[in-house]
């Protein structure tokens, strides 16, 4: 299961962990992911939505 917003698409993102010493190891950012009932085409259908996309109103709760 891939860990995507299934509403915007925004998926994991890569970058750095940097130590005091500033010695870079590559790490992942992941979306804040969260399994909602919404409501699609009438019908009540379980989704992994980002936070973003719920605190904008993109999703409505079933």
């Amino acid at each position: 299961m891939a860990k995507r917003c299934e509403i915007c698409n925004k998926g994991p993102m890569s970058g750095n962990n940097v130590s005091h010493a500033h010695n870079t190891t590559r790490r992942r950012f992941l979306p804040n992911l969260k399994r909602v009932r919404t409501m699609v085409a009438g019908q009540v259908q379980r989704l992994r939505v980002c936070t973003s996309c719920l605190r904008s109103g993109k999703v409505f709760k079933a």
